[in-house]
Parts: C-alpha cells; structure tokens; sequence
C-alpha cells in the first residue's frame, strides 16, 4: 500500500508543479523634465501585457535624476484604477520642513522591504545607497496619502495607504500610470524612465481538477481490489 500510496502522491504533484510562477519586467524609457514647482506634473503610461493568471508580486524601478528628492510627489494607478502613493515629498516631517535634498532616484520600490522610502536617511545603509547623487538600493513605498501640500508635522503619522502588495491577486494587464509632479521650486528633476517587474502565479486550471479526480479514482480502485 505504501508504494501505491507514493506514485499517487508523485501523480499529484507533477500536476501541480505546472503551476509555476512567471516573472516579466517591462519598462518606458522617458527623458521627460518634470515642471519645477508645478502640480501639473508628468503622467506616463506603460502597457503590461501577455502576463497569464494573477499577480503575486510587483515591484517599481523608478529612475529620476536632478533636484531635490523631497520635492517629488508620485503615485501608481494600475489597470482597474487602483492607485500607490510611491513618493510623498520624502524626508519632510515636523523637523524637515523642506525633505531631503538628493539629486534623483535609481531606486526599485518593494513593499516587502522594511525601509519606507520616506525616511531614507534614517536606514542603516545611508549614505551608501547614493551613486551620482541618485538614491539607490530597495525601499517600500512611501504610502502616505495625505495631501503633499500638507502641514509638514502630519508627515510624522504612520502611513495608511495601499502598499503594492494591494496589486497582488489581480490581472496585471493593461495600462499602468505613473503620476509625478514637483511641488516645490528651486530645481529641475528628470524622469528618465520607470517600469514594473511583475511575477504571477497561474489561476486554478482543469489539471487540479484531474489531480482531484485521479486520486479518487485511485483510492477507488485499490478498494476493490
């Protein structure tokens, strides 16, 4: 009984294991100035497409050079209109009144990270994660929703806002919006060029289903015999 026992067992998961994940990283190249003190900003779409199942992970590359990192405001709007704030005037607090003052961002944003983008300065790899002026390295997203206009004080709160991880079981094709405006004035920022790494995991298929029907019917046949 024990060997009928491992072949069933061997028959369910080489079912199972072709539901592996994909992975596929797309990108725009922009090269777009960013209107210095302006919250006009710059929109900028990018289409995910050929992606099957559902997303079980997603991360931004953002790459933007010039003027001052706590000038940026910037948020992700996926295909079913579901928005992340990724930059909220970075560094402002009740101490900061102006944020941080770097040149630009290389960066990928992964809310599984567990240095929020918004205090930088404050993780322990500072000022390492700097190259050419730019931030560099992995950072979660900044997620507060409040106004960027707001009170500096109220950028001490604890952000509540979706995080990227609110993306996972959703369909990742479609159009993706970049939203990014500087609302400060005193130096021109440059977006260069972003994108998304998208890994999916395929929605429940009929081989489940067989996997399920195969392992009755097994049992059903050793009964009899």
């Amino acid at each position: 009984m024990k060997k009928q026992f491992g072949i069933l067992m061997l028959i369910l998961v080489a079912l199972t294991s072709r539901a592996d994940l994909t992975n596929a990283t797309f990108s725009v190249t922009n090269n777009a100035p960013i209107p210095d003190a302006n919250p006009v900003g710059v929109a900028s779409p990018l289409t995910v497409s050929g992606m099957s199942g559902s997303t079980t992970n997603l991360t931004v590359n953002l790459n933007i050079t010039g003027g001052f990192t706590g000038d940026l405001y910037a948020y992700l709007v996926s295909p079913q209109g579901s928005l992340v704030v990724l930059l909220n005037r970075v560094g402002m607090s009740s101490t900061n009144y102006f944020g941080y003052s770097e040149a630009g961002f290389n960066i990928t944003l992964d809310s599984s990270s567990a240095n929020n983008i918004h205090n930088y300065q404050s993780a322990g790899g500072y000022p390492g994660d700097l190259s050419g002026g730019q931030l560099t390295g992995i950072w979660a997203p900044d997620s507060r929703t409040i106004d960027p206009l707001s009170a500096p004080s109220l950028f001490n709160l604890t952000p509540t806002g979706n995080t990227l991880a609110g993306y996972d079981g959703l369909n990742p094709n479609g159009v993706w919006t970049l939203f990014i405006a500087d609302l400060s004035g005193g130096g021109q920022s440059t977006l260069v060029s972003w994108g998304l790494t998208v890994v999916t995991v395929p929605e429940p298929q009929t081989w489940t289903i067989l996997g399920g029907g195969l392992a009755a019917g097994w049992l059903m046949i050793r009964r009899r015999k």
